[in-house]
């Protein structure tokens, strides 16, 4: 088996195709970089708004719970 590259520069070079070959391969790391940024905030946000929604959810059911048992007049 041959190596496509004789040197470390030859292969930095990209056979005189390096300025669009590390371009592009620059644009897809950043592509990546983002989208895993991205999908790392929605989980957090999607996680805040959960927590806040059951929260509350609890408050409203103590606050029901409550208001029954005043109605009914017994003793929380």
């Amino acid at each position: 088996m041959t190596p496509a590259f004789s040197s470390w520069a030859d292969f930095f070079r990209m056979g005189g195709y390096a300025f669009y070959v590390w371009l592009s391969v620059f644009f897809t790391l950043l592509a990546f970089t983002v989208l895993i940024i991205h999908t790392r905030v929605q989980r957090t946000l999607l996680l805040k708004q959960i927590r806040q929604r059951e929260s509350r959810e609890r408050r409203v059911s103590a606050a029901k719970q409550k208001k029954a048992a005043a109605k009914t007049g017994e003793p929380l």
